[in-house]
């Protein structure tokens, strides 16, 4: 094992951890070194007492991650029994698909309460003890759902992809403290997918087969603000891209200049990942100063 995939001393977090992808999660962490919490509303503990029984060291815990009051306990928990945590693993996460049209709002806001505010919940609670201790790692769990789309899954994809917009946020304000936040996109099979996919592609898609990508995301050299997918052994990389566009000025006849050039404003060679939201103002201005200068 690499010295830096090893978490000998350290900390984790890890919710929705009593089956699937969070089971998996908390086993490799524990089978590597860390101390771990495993969070979830009502199987914990067999989780527990299976870690301790391979010789780690594990808690349980209960809250409810739309709970911050709960939340902030389950953290003080941590602090108390262990003096610090390292990592957090965001991966809690429950189903309510349906298309639009049929969707109540009670279903739309109580997955984003969920997802969201639950992960939200989760980095405001370590964010302090990250910061004094200079050093956290943090994965989101993100969705194909949200970064491509998913018919039935509007209030999930839009949970999903708001992770990666708290991801990229979080990563920029962390990276003084060395805390290094990352969003991990797992295609398995998992409480939430049974019963929607064949009996053979679910076999493929253990959610073992995901953990690896969670483990260098929170690894000592992990990266910082990066999208990874992983499923059945596979491994990608997402990005969010911007394109070099094109200037067009202010007119009244821009819209239909933008409707005939928009094959050119879309052209992808060239494009780059921004380091943050200021890249795409730099770009545009850059452009209409050089338009000025007749460039």
């Amino acid at each position: 094992m690499s010295s830096s995939l090893t978490f000998n001393d350290r900390v984790a977090i890890v919710t929705g951890a009593g089956g699937g992808l969070g089971r998996c999660h908390a086993l490799a962490l524990a089978a590597r070194g860390a101390k771990v919490v495993v969070n979830d509303l009502g199987n914990a503990q067999p989780v527990v007492d299976e870690i301790i029984a391979a010789g780690g060291q594990a808690i349980a815990n209960s809250a409810s991650v739309t709970d911050m009051a709960a939340v902030q306990a389950m953290v003080d928990e941590a602090q108390q029994t262990w003096g610090r945590v390292d990592i957090l693993v965001n991966n809690a996460g429950i189903l309510r698909d349906k298309s639009f049209a049929k969707m109540t709002l009670e279903d739309f806001r109580l997955v984003l309460d969920v997802h969201l505010m639950g992960s939200v919940h989760c980095c405001k609670a370590v964010w302090p003890l990250m910061q004094a201790q200079q050093y956290g790692r943090i994965a989101l769990t993100t969705s194909s759902s949200g970064l491509y789309g998913n018919f039935g899954q509007s209030n999930y994809g839009a949970a999903k992809m708001a992770l990666v917009g708290l991801m990229q946020t979080l990563s920029i304000e962390g990276a003084k403290f060395d805390i290094r936040v990352n969003c991990l996109a797992p295609t398995a099979a998992t409480r939430m997918t049974e019963g929607l996919m064949p009996a053979a592609v679910l076999e493929a898609l253990k959610p073992e087969a995901v953990t690896p990508a969670l483990l260098w995301l929170i690894s000592q050299d992990a990266p910082n603000r990066a999208i990874a997918c992983a499923g059945a052994g596979t491994f990608e990389a997402a990005h969010i891209t911007l394109t070099q566009g094109l200037h067009l000025g202010i007119g009244d006849d821009v819209p239909e200049q933008l409707a005939v050039a928009w094959a050119e404003v879309s052209e992808r060679d060239g494009e780059q990942v921004p380091g943050s939201g200021a890249a795409q103002g730099m770009n545009e201005v850059g452009k209409a100063m050089a338009a000025q200068r007749g460039e």
